[in-house]
């Protein structure tokens, strides 16, 4: 074959060094080659064609795009063109090697050859050092699928992903190794192994502060939130440092500074410094600035308010400290009384009303303030429309709105009405989104669109358990949203009628003939469905027996007129109405009750042990309750008075009470009872919650000729629950830490003998400081921990009372709201305070179970 000699010369920059081509005959000559190119004559040819060879996975025409090497253009070889080619595909990081080939000339055309050698290809990434649960969540970041170039960059990218993992847990200085092997099992892949020691978690041992004058250590620590040194007496800490937190804790130091008058407060340097090996020491240099105050504050764009009124609202006076968190919060809200500026404004259907403050002047170290109001159009509401209900009826959602057409709008409203709904129980409250839309800036009209988001609300008790000898199984069906409209509508049985937001609610708890209980409830909260009027009526029976049974068979041992047994029934109608006055949140309830009680060889529980008693009474209450979430209540209060009463029987029956049998003395029960509860919800930083509580109830008579009513008494202690009890015919009052019922005066005497401890106290009065802190928060569940101080005690008179001598006991639990069961719970409790004549095994109870408590903690 004849050989033509063809001289081409190009630069390629490659390691640092100058590589020449030269390409001879018809052979393919190795562009990159030195020894078989020269730099002595470049010439341009035309490009004939261009192909790929060594590809396995990628693709030669996206490759020869990347190339910029065009079939039918001028190529000068050898030139810095031809270089730039190996230089281009080696900086996309998918090849160990690239090479140019001239495979042919032919005339004036160039036939070139790309030759590729491909990376291996990942198999997976090997993490070895950490917990299944945090391999997870590393590979959920790195979404590392088979089938990725092994390269640097992949290499750099796992690394710097689990040094991120880990920092946000606090591991700031872990040690990470990372090196490949063959995956012998498919050709050029390879499995990537990643060796991790986390080391320990990083906690703060000193902050030091630079460049202050004004502020001490103490107080720049103080607005430090999140970052604090460790110290022997933080329970709870110090924290681990986080980087986000970190950041937090920088912006909220400089906001504090600024809030107290240093507007150009600001960090200059700061540095985190391993201290040793679990340690870091933080250091802040800091510049305060000058502290500025309050000049002249003028108005302008108002003409619904004078400048007078907007003044006493702000509340912000000339010479006053320069705060520009404060006068934001005052000027936009939101405040905690919603007495800000925009609140003024729309609540007046002001609702595109828009407030800017503005730096007029600065001079020494005074501001002068000019606050440009835009007033805007005052809009009323035209409709109001609900989306996201598929269960429940638009006019259940409609009727708890406080946002109506034909209204001005008000954003106090607005939010009224998000609260409302939430109280539902049928809807997710954290989803409860309203927003104005179709403004109609001509007209002056809105319309609010109401987005909700339906919840299970239906629940079931199905549990079994084990006491006093016997097993006891409790079957209980609550349907929160059910429909009466709907009784009659075959198609909307399922499996009940729903959609009118009535409550139906049926129980029932046995052991055989031991013990059983049987309880119907019914509840409508807006009888007639056009005013706000609740209407309820329940229905129990239950009857139990002590004695007369194997303790460990069940088997029962005498006839059934010789055991100790007590029958109960009893019906409550219940009418209420929510009152305008003295405001919205207000609710006053009135229920007349009637309940029989027969007892057979009853004996040292009650008064008397054979016989029947009826107990006719009327029940008064008024509440209050303004909480902004049934379920996890963050602020509000919730306030009951409640008073119950029975006709004076002794003032017109002409018994006497000192003379006359069990069975005509106690036929007719008579008292008056008081009971107050308050909670209060307020939010003490992010979701931390303090709730505390006051209890105090009152069981009286009318004239000293009746004794103190055996029934209706308060039992102190326990979980509160009302399931299975042999103490029939008390009201149970839940204090944890100590076994039910065991909390008795200490004028009772000592131990069971005496028939108070079994029947209960005429008084009882409780405190409780709670702090909440949620877990979980959404329409699946809702979970949230929580630390407790109680304290708590009965007394048999008023002269015994002493409000501040209580039993009294702490501890730790945690709530857990599933739709379907309700709230669960769980609490350890430590009580104080023993109960006398009685062993430390009987009155403690360091664990306590709830479940279906009623909402808001009462």
């Amino acid at each position: 074959m004849k050989r033509i000699l063809y001289l081409i010369t190009f630069t390629v920059l490659l390691g640092g060094q100058q590589l020449i081509a030269q390409i001879r005959g018809n052979n393919p000559i190795n562009l990159n080659d030195p020894d078989e190119i020269t730099y002595l004559a470049p010439k341009n040819y035309v490009i004939g064609a261009v192909r790929v060879s060594g590809t396995q996975y990628l693709d030669s025409d996206v490759l020869i795009t990347i190339s910029k090497l065009v079939v039918g253009q001028y190529l000068e070889v050898p030139s810095e063109a031809t270089a730039n080619v190996v230089k281009t595909l080696m900086s996309q990081n998918l090849f160990d090697d690239v090479q140019l080939y001239a495979e042919r000339i032919e005339g004036d055309n160039i036939f070139l050859e790309i030759r590729v050698q491909e990376r291996p290809r990942l198999t997976r990434i090997d993490i070895n050092g950490l917990k299944k649960g945090e391999t997870d969540e590393i590979r959920k970041r790195l979404n590392t699928n088979s089938g990725k170039i092994v390269n640097e960059n992949l290499i750099k990218t796992t690394q710097a992903t689990i040094q991120k993992f880990l920092r946000e847990k606090s591991y700031l200085y872990p040690e990470i190794k990372i090196s490949t092997e063959k995956d012998t099992a498919q050709a050029n892949n390879e499995i990537v192994i990643v060796d991790v020691n986390k080391n320990k978690k990083i906690k703060v041992h000193q902050v030091h502060f630079d460049g202050q004058d004004a502020f001490s250590n103490k107080q720049l620590r103080k607005f430090l939130k999140g970052v604090k040194p460790r110290r022997w007496y933080r329970v709870f800490g110090p924290g681990k440092f986080k980087d986000d937190k970190y950041k937090e804790a920088k912006e909220n130091l400089v906001a504090k500074m600024q809030d107290k008058g240093y507007r150009d407060a600001q960090i200059l340097s700061d540095s985190v410094v391993r201290y040793d090996n679990n340690e870091v020491d933080v250091y802040l240099n800091l510049y305060e600035g000058p502290r500025y105050y309050v000049g002249n504050i003028e108005w302008s764009g108002n003409s619904k308010f004078s400048d007078s009124v907007l003044n006493i609202i702000l509340g912000i006076e000339k010479g006053n400290i320069y705060s520009e968190e404060k006068l934001n919060t005052k000027l936009s809200g939101p405040t905690r009384n919603s007495d800000d500026i925009s609140a003024l404004y729309q609540n007046d259907g002001y609702l595109t009303f828009g407030i800017q403050p503005i730096i007029k002047k600065i001079y020494n170290d005074t501001i002068d303030i000019e606050i440009v109001v835009s007033e805007g159009k005052q809009f009323t509401i035209n409709n109001v429309i609900v989306k996201g209900n598929d269960v429940t009826n638009d006019k259940v959602v409609l009727r708890s709105i406080y946002t109506k057409p034909g209204q001005k709008f008000s954003r106090e409203m607005l939010m009224r009405s998000v609260r409302e709904i939430s109280q539902l129980g049928m809807f997710d409250e954290q989803k409860v989104n309203p927003v104005p839309t179709n403004l109609n800036y001509e007209e002056g009209t809105t319309d609010i669109e109401y987005t909700v988001a339906e919840k299970p609300s239906d629940q079931v008790e199905l549990s079994g358990g084990y006491g006093a000898g016997q097993v006891i199984g409790t079957l209980g069906l609550t349907f929160n949203n059910f429909s009466t409209s709907n009784l009659f509508n075959r198609d909307a049985w399922k499996p009940l009628p729903r959609g009118d937001g009535q409550k139906l609610s049926v129980r029932g708890q046995t052991s055989g003939k031991r013990y059983q209980s049987y309880s119907f409830s019914f509840s409508e909260p807006w009888l007639g469905g056009k005013k706000p009027i609740y209407f309820g009526l329940s229905a129990y029976t239950s009857s139990s027996s002590y004695g007369g049974f194997n303790y460990y068979t069940g088997q029962q041992l005498v006839s059934d007129s010789e055991l100790n047994r007590i029958w109960m029934t009893g019906v409550t109608a219940t009418l209420g109405k929510r009152l305008q006055w003295p405001d919205n949140y207000f609710q006053v309830n009135t229920s007349l009750s009637f309940q029989r009680y027969k007892l057979q060889n009853y004996g040292n529980y009650f008064l008397f042990s054979d016989g029947t008693a009826y107990n006719i009474n009327l029940t008064q209450e008024i509440s209050r309750n303004s909480v902004d979430a049934p379920i996890y209540p963050t602020s509000g209060s919730h306030i009951r008075l409640t008073i119950q009463l029975t006709p004076p029987y002794s003032s017109w029956n002409n018994i006497d009470y000192a003379t006359a049998a069990d069975n005509v003395k106690y036929k007719w029960t008579e008292y008056h009872k008081w009971k107050f509860d308050s909670q209060w919800y307020t939010k003490i930083a992010g979701k931390l919650v303090l709730k505390t509580q006051a209890q105090f109830g009152y069981l009286g008579n009318y004239t000293d000729k009746t004794p103190t009513s055996t029934f209706e008494r308060f039992k102190l202690g326990g979980d509160g629950m009302q399931g299975f009890d042999f103490l029939q015919g008390s009201e149970i009052i839940a204090m944890r830490g100590y076994a039910n019922g065991t909390i008795i005066p200490e004028s009772t005497g000592n131990g069971y003998a005496n028939i108070a401890i079994n029947s209960g106290s005429p008084i009882y009065a409780k405190y409780q400081m709670e702090l909440r802190h949620p877990v979980m928060l959404n329409d699946q569940a809702t979970v949230f921990v929580l630390a407790f101080a109680e304290a708590g005690n009965t007394w048999n008179k008023f002269s015994e009372v002493n409000p501040l001598k209580m039993r009294r006991s702490a501890g730790v639990g945690a709530r857990i709201f599933l739709p379907i069961f309700g709230m669960l719970g769980i609490d350890y409790g430590h009580a104080f305070d023993p109960i006398p004549g009685l062993q430390s095994s009987q009155w403690k109870q360091n664990f306590t179970f709830s479940i279906l408590q009623n909402m808001g903690g009462f």
